[in-house]
């Protein structure tokens, strides 16, 4: 997902996209390597947070540290021994929805 004047964001981002994906095979059978890639993140614990952008989530909430922290907890731990080169989106199916202008 792109916006206007957002060229350097994008092409930084895709870099390390791309990175993730080479660091994989280049660290294949000594690490496992994943991104994360998340989304509104509320680290005020609330602060100005308003329904309306809770609403604008499919999870219907803002995300917040927990939920980042979480998805590193698993990526770390065994259960996720097959996993690597992935990249994981945490952001309560925002990029996932269909938005159009009113």
């Amino acid at each position: 997902m792109s916006e206007p004047n957002t060229e350097a964001y994008s092409a930084s981002k895709a870099g390390l996209l791309g990175l993730t994906h080479a660091l994989s095979q280049s660290l294949a059978g000594k690490v496992r390597v994943n991104a994360i890639l998340p989304g509104w993140i509320d680290t005020t614990g609330g602060e100005g947070v308003k329904a309306e952008d809770h609403a604008f989530h499919p999870a219907q909430r803002v995300g917040n540290p927990e939920d980042v922290v979480e998805m590193c907890v698993f990526l770390a731990g065994p259960q996720a021994g097959f996993i690597t080169g992935q990249e994981f989106v945490v952001d309560g199916g925002v990029t996932k929805k269909m938005i159009y202008p009113q």
